[in-house]
């Protein structure tokens, strides 16, 4: 088949694209040869910050309008090639120091292909990430190189997991090959061979229906109540399998779906928060969850903040608080400040300023910035028992996520001062990949928090957080639908009252994340995980079949 997009005349020429292409032109094809040549050095894309076009889809505040935002923030990335995949030195989000743009460019591919004047071809999948904020832009960029030189280089975006600012990007500029200097490039290669092979095995969703063929699965309940517009991705684990749905774009399916980057907002309350404190409490003991704030957070030290532990900030229970109506703080300025804020001082600041109205642990009222003091205690906990160069997000990476063999996509999150060396927000600023969520909600119900053959979470709070502790079910919380809430996660009880099928009544917990981001957690080993951004929470259709598949019971 011959190429009539992105022809290697088109990334030769100097006129400017004047719009986006279907991303398939973007993909590996299936004539595709291995690559004639080896790519390992530096990819520098040069004159981003005045190159390219965008066009604004969704913007009520305004950020289009704002130059800078429009372009790429500075790109230049080593990468190492196996094969035929094209794998960056350096993955998951970095801080480019653009004023609007954090950058993470994932593992891509190489190949040659007819018509291409003998060069190889690539292509690699990247992601803006709105500076201070988890906002994620999915994009891709191809090039053709040999030898000392490259091709210029063309990108675009079309698609994102973002409620507020949706665009099309695109681009065409030149870029500079400079080869070699990678230090340790057999490791990085044997790394990524290792992360390939250790993925979930994944099929297609409509398997889920072959692969059990008797128990009715109704297919059209995944996905279910999302705008297809708005959908990025969604996917069932069972059984070990990662049955995903598509990843679509406004110019078709994503070229990589397996490496679509997902911001995890709320969902890090569970996945960070709640996962930390089970960490510590596997370490030091569950008494850890009751460590009081001000014996961590010097700047807590505010008769206000009296008898607040750790427990009640990651239950949303601090009897701090201006409105006890259901997320209104969330939405009110107080909350808007502690988002806007970039400095730790600042960020810290406004999420202690709530005034003081109920005991602890008598009313939820959800803040994110609650998860952000619970975080910022844990990380003193830890500095206490293993030194101040300990990093509570550290530790969870290495002693949990990484056990679990979540990748290093998913390996970063977003920290106060745009810095590496900033604290973690705790609350949001986590990064997925499907198969990396998949993983996460595999270790908490099918593998009960055990990682490579060792017990990495608390038994006890894990129960506790997944409602299999009856003693201990968290608080009820307000709202149209009352849920529980406990240790960062949310919970709906289900009973014949929702579906005669349901002969006994349980419970589901789920993370939940802004603008349609759910990971429901069934209580018989199986999680269904859908990002989207036009602010629907559609997934009890899909408890319905997984009860066809495995009855649920406790919980």
């Amino acid at each position: 088949m011959t190429r009539t997009v992105l022809t290697a005349a088109e990334l030769a020429s100097t006129t400017a694209p004047a719009g986006t292409v279907p991303n398939d032109a973007f993909a590996l094809p299936a004539e595709a040869m291995m690559p004639k040549h080896t790519f390992e050095g530096t990819l520098t894309l040069n004159d981003v910050g005045s190159s390219g076009g965008l066009t604004a889809l969704k913007d009520p505040y305004g950020y289009a309008t704002l130059a800078p935002l429009r372009h790429l923030p500075p790109v230049s990335v080593q990468l190492v090639q196996n094969g035929s995949h094209l794998v960056p030195v350096v993955r998951g989000v970095q801080y480019t120091g653009s004023p609007y743009w954090n950058l993470a460019i994932g593992a891509g591919r190489a190949w040659s292909e007819k018509g291409d004047r003998g060069q190889s071809r690539a292509s690699l999948p990247f992601a803006l990430v709105e500076r201070n904020a988890n906002c994620v832009h999915n994009g891709v960029l191809t090039f053709l190189f040999k030898k000392n030189k490259v091709s210029n280089v063309r990108y675009q975006i079309t698609s994102e997991t973002c409620q507020y600012f949706q665009f099309d990007m695109w681009g065409q500029v030149s870029a500079s090959y400079t080869p070699g200097g990678i230090v340790n490039a057999a490791d990085i290669r044997n790394a990524y061979a290792t992360e390939v092979a250790d993925r979930l095995p994944s099929k297609p969703i409509s398997t889920l229906a072959t692969d059990n063929p008797g128990a009715g699965i109704d297919l059209s309940a995944f996905g279910r109540g999302i705008t297809p517009s708005a959908l990025s991705a969604y996917g069932f684990v069972y059984d070990g399998v990662n049955y995903v749905g598509d990843c679509p774009t406004r110019q078709g399916a994503y070229p990589f779906c397996s490496q679509l980057l997902l911001p995890s907002y709320s969902t890090a309350k569970s996945a960070f928060g709640g996962l930390a404190l089970m960490r510590l409490a596997q370490k030091y003991g569950p008494d850890v969850s009751e460590e009081l704030l001000e014996d961590h957070i010097p700047e807590a030290s505010a008769s206000s903040w009296d008898d607040v532990t750790i427990d009640h900030a990651l239950d949303m229970t601090t009897g701090n608080y201006s409105s006890a109506g259901y997320q209104a703080d969330e939405a009110g300025p107080t909350m808007s400040s502690f988002f806007l804020a970039e400095t730790y001082t600042d960020k810290l600041t406004a999420a202690l300023s709530y005034p003081h109205k109920a005991a602890p642990g008598s009313i939820w009222t959800y803040h994110t910035s609650d998860t952000f003091l619970a975080v910022r205690a844990m990380d003193d906990v830890l500095k206490e028992r293993e030194g101040a160069g300990s990093d509570i997000f550290a530790m969870l990476r290495d002693e949990v996520l990484e056990p679990a063999g979540v990748g290093p996509d998913s390996l970063t999150t977003l920290r106060t001062d745009n810095a590496p060396t900033g604290e973690p927000f705790g609350g949001y600023g986590m990064f997925w990949t499907p198969d990396d969520i998949a993983k996460v909600a595999k270790l908490l119900v099918a593998d009960d928090g055990v990682a490579g053959g060792t017990q990495v979470l608390h038994p006890g709070l894990l129960d506790a957080s997944l409602q299999r502790d009856a003693s201990d079910r968290g608080i009820t919380t307000g709202g149209p639908t009352p849920f529980h809430y406990n240790n960062g996660f949310w919970a709906r009880d289900f009973s014949s009252a929702d579906n005669a099928a349901f002969t006994s009544a349980f419970s589901v917990p789920f993370m939940s994340g802004f603008g349609g981001i759910t990971v429901a957690l069934m209580p018989n080993g199986s999680s269904y995980y859908v990002f989207s951004d036009n602010d629907e929470f559609a997934w009890r259709d899909v408890v319905t079949e997984s009860n066809k598949l495995d009855s649920m019971t406790g919980g």
